[in-house]
């Protein structure tokens, strides 16, 4: 192995960072069958109601059924150990999966909003009796659904990608619960389009929030509360290192942080056999104060700056 580089790729023993499949996919199966169950009832309703909210509902618990079967199919693939070219494997499949999630959210929201919109000009006839009856199930159906996938391991983006498609159904159906009371006490039916429409503002929020995540791994920006020049400081601290550059810190998935720098340290180093020791010190500064355990760090003499290409502060 040489001198001036070595990896800490998975030498740190009974470090894993595999989520829980077995206990995530069961609970996510049981959303899965109570959330489909639900929903054919829904749809039967809403056309029998005439109620868009109680539609809008079901269409985002459609949503909701396709996140979840995402995510279980996403834990198969994410188990997958690396083979050949994918040398981390699937893993990037989570943030993928996230993304999607957010991306059908919009599709959602902008569907509804059309149709809202055209209601405000057309009012329809609403009978806010059954549609109370069938919100109030849907209340309690999903906070069943959420309690069940906030069990999963909702550090993943993937699982929180359904979470979050199910959190904004539960306030779909708060809502429309207030809109059949309105309708049913004043005969505003124009109250199921409002809900509707504040629905599909939650929609938006939820969905920004999962691309924005998403997007800041696949942008490979560094993880959240992960400050490089505080890593620098920590390193410098260290004995014999003069300088760090090159340092980058992203994430491969949700849990899996990866970084590797540069590091300038004094030409002693590489004459009495000291670099093994300071890669440890190196290895166990980033794992001890930031949770990195995946770096990779390359050591070089001071001189060695003049062979440097395209550096990076």
């Amino acid at each position: 192995m040489s001198d001036l580089v070595k990896q800490s790729a998975h030498d740190h023993e009974g470090h894993n960072h595999s989520i829980s499949a077995d206990a995530d996919c069961r609970y996510l199966w049981l959303a899965l069958i109570t959330l489909g169950a639900f929903m054919i009832a829904e749809v039967v309703m809403s056309f029998m109601t005439g109620s868009l909210a109680l539609l809008s509902d079901a269409g985002h618990m459609l949503s909701d059924v396709g996140a979840i079967a995402l995510a279980l199919w996403t834990i198969r693939l994410v188990a997958r150990p690396p083979k050949g070219a994918l040398t981390w494997g699937l893993r990037r499949v989570e943030i993928i999966s996230a993304a999607v999630n957010g991306i059908t959210l919009l599709v959602v929201a902008g569907i509804i909003a059309v149709e809202a919109i055209r209601r405000l000009f057309e009012p329809p006839e609403v009978d806010g009796g059954p549609v109370l009856i069938v919100a109030a199930v849907g209340v309690a159906v999903n906070i069943v659904v959420a309690w069940l996938v906030a069990r999963a391991n909702r550090s993943s983006l993937n699982v929180e990608g359904a979470y979050q498609h199910i959190l904004t159904d539960l306030y779909s159906f708060i809502g429309t619960m207030i809109a059949a009371l309105i309708i049913m006490f004043t005969g505003w039916v124009m109250a199921d389009v409002i809900a509707s429409l504040l629905v599909c503002g939650l929609m938006v929020y939820a969905a920004w929030n999962l691309l924005r995540d998403a997007g800041r791994v696949l942008l490979e920006a560094a993880p959240k509360g992960i400050d490089l020049e505080e890593i620098t400081e920590h390193i410098l601290e260290l004995p014999h290192v003069q300088r760090v550059h090159d340092l980058h810190v992203w994430s491969v998935s949700t849990d899996l942080p990866a970084l590797s720098a540069h590091v300038v340290v004094d030409d002693e180093c590489f004459k009495d056999g000291h670099i093994p020791q300071l890669l440890d010190q190196v290895q166990d500064c980033v794992a001890g104060h930031f949770d990195i355990e995946h770096s990779t760090f390359q050591f070089e003499p001071l001189k060695h700056g003049a062979h440097e290409y395209h550096t990076h502060p």
